[in-house]
């Protein structure tokens, strides 16, 4: 795509050129099978909604019918400790319930162009969160929960 010889690849990231080809290879084969998120807007946001009424609710079943069983979370808390990788419906659905509190305010956003939501509590962001939906299935969930950055975006809109 860059017409970069694997050499030179290869010495950029410390790998022979056959080594360098066949990361590539499998970088191509794993955009190829990456399943396409939902286009349309109306679809994301009722799969989100339904996700937090059910967070909310405490429905732990309702909450694993919107993951896909592989579903993976991810936590950006920046500098403070607690940045993870959460994998599977159940566990991502555990972990919404423990987060699941009436005083975080929901509020619906786009986020990198697809359904997401800001979380307030007592009026200030603590939280962004990003989805990837897909067959109407919540596949990956991203939360930026550093107070640094979070604080660097203009987040006006909630006023």
């Amino acid at each position: 795509m860059f017409a970069v010889p694997f050499d030179e690849i290869g010495s950029m990231v410390g790998r022979s050129p056959a080594a360098a080809r066949q990361l590539a290879s499998r970088a191509r084969r794993r955009i190829q099978e990456a399943p396409t998120p939902d286009r349309d807007p109306r679809r994301q946001r009722a799969v989100v909604d339904a996700f937090f009424a059910a967070a909310r609710g405490g429905d732990f079943e309702a909450l694993v019918a919107v993951l896909d069983p592989e579903v993976l979370h991810r936590s950006d808390w920046g500098a403070l400790p607690g940045s993870a990788v959460v994998r599977g419906a159940e566990s991502v659905a555990a972990q919404a319930l423990r987060f699941a509190d009436p005083s975080r305010i929901v509020h619906p956003a786009l986020v990198n162009g697809a359904a997401g939501a800001v979380i307030t509590v007592d009026g200030k962001p603590v939280s962004i969160v990003g989805f990837t939906v897909v067959n109407d299935r919540i596949v990956a969930i991203d939360a930026l929960v550093d107070p640094e950055r979070i604080a660097s975006l203009d987040l006006a809109f909630l006023s």
